[in-house]
């Protein structure tokens, strides 16, 4: 399938809405590595802030101070969490599966 042809105005309005989206997910991230929000914290609001929705668990476990991606992947394979899943896609038992091995 073919991408759609985007006028000049539209393809500029998708880099301007792409770019405050980049901006939302990095000072969640940030907030995360700072310890202003905890991972449970997140999770737990993913269903309703797109930001949180559309971030990978992979990439919040990552921001977590402590934890690397050996550490990250081995919890995801732990927990039976795909590394691809996105926060928004998590159940309520891998939600509290994956809070519950973190602490």
């Amino acid at each position: 399938m073919a991408l759609p042809t985007l006028t000049p105005e539209q393809r500029a309005d998708a880099l301007a809405k792409a770019a405050v989206a980049r901006k939302a997910r990095s000072e969640l991230l940030a907030s995360i590595k700072s310890g202003e929000r905890t991972i449970a914290s997140v999770l737990g609001k993913a269903k309703e802030d797109k930001t949180i929705g559309k971030t990978k668990v992979a990439a919040l476990l990552k921001a977590v101070p402590g934890l690397g991606a050996v550490k990250v992947a081995a919890l995801l394979e732990q927990t039976g969490i795909d590394p691809d899943r996105r926060a928004a896609g998590l159940g309520d038992r891998q939600r509290s599966a994956l809070i519950d091995a973190l602490n």
